[in-house]
């Protein structure tokens, strides 16, 4: 089990991120709302907090993410921000909030200045490029986002594994490299097969995160309460139950922490091919 980190270790930035990929150390993420949650999983080891855009099903019953507002991820974000102390906090912009480069940094820099966000995240591919390197320049950390994405569901007509297709495989290596170059900082990988998951990983030199994107990924993530299994309706093939065995909410934190650093989870059943 891990045992947690130190209440004086320093605090988890953008090149923390660099060096762990480098020495092959995984990187541990989980979602998170609320600051109460935010101080456990801080306490517990976790580097990156993810508010996700997630919490339109988990915490407010939506069906989809796409009902989430700009105040809504500013609110939560807030949240988290006062229960963190070393965790970087990475938050996503919903729907329809950076369709165009000049709305992305306006409502980029809400999510850093009154959310308290570290690094934001926005789905897409190519289409993304010129918005990515308009954030960086301007000194804001992006998380990029291939794969299955959400607030792309009406148009994929569900939430399919993304990338099995030669061709559409090929155009995710090609968008991965061309993100990278744009200054995006970390990269997100959902629910695509493991072994085009591990071309991309060698391909880039910044981290990746993967989420059902197999095991050889530069870290993981989970939404909370997928990990904890209290989502209602079926989980995803993805996840994992952390609570099953465990006395409570911390252990079954601790369990998933240990799991991802030693490379147990993902296992084969959590994968695609």
């Amino acid at each position: 089990m891990s045992a947690g980190v130190s209440k004086g270790a320093a605090p988890v930035t953008v090149t923390t991120l660099r060096q762990m990929k480098r020495a092959a150390e995984k990187i541990v993420c989980l979602t998170a709302y609320d600051a109460s949650f935010a101080a456990l999983l801080d306490e517990a080891g976790i580097e990156v907090l993810l508010v996700g855009d997630s919490l339109g099903m988990v915490v407010q019953g939506h069906d989809s993410t796409l009902p989430v507002t700009m105040d809504d991820m500013v609110y939560h974000s807030a949240a988290v921000a006062c229960g963190r102390r070393r965790a970087l906090l990475m938050v996503d912009m919903p729907f329809m909030s950076y369709a165009a480069a000049p709305q992305a940094l306006e409502n980029a820099a809400r999510l850093m200045q009154e959310g308290g966000a570290h690094m934001v995240k926005l789905e897409g591919g190519a289409i993304q490029v010129d918005t990515v390197r308009q954030l960086s320049a301007r000194g804001i950390p992006v998380c990029a986002h291939l794969g299955l994405q959400p607030q792309s569901v009406h148009r994929l007509g569900g939430y399919r594994v993304q990338g099995r297709d030669a061709a559409e495989a090929r155009a995710m290596v090609q968008d991965a490299k061309a993100l990278q170059e744009a200054g995006a900082d970390v990269l997100l990988l959902e629910s695509i097969p493991a072994s085009l998951a591990a071309e991309i990983t060698r391909a880039v030199d910044i981290p990746v995160i993967g989420i059902g994107a197999g095991p050889d990924c530069d870290g993981q993530v989970l939404v909370l309460y997928d990990m904890l299994g209290i989502t209602p309706g079926k989980r995803p093939k993805f996840a994992r139950d952390f609570m099953t065995g465990q006395t409570g909410i911390r252990a079954a934190v601790a369990s998933y922490v240990e799991a991802v650093k030693s490379g147990a989870f993902p296992a084969s059943q959590h994968c695609f091919s």
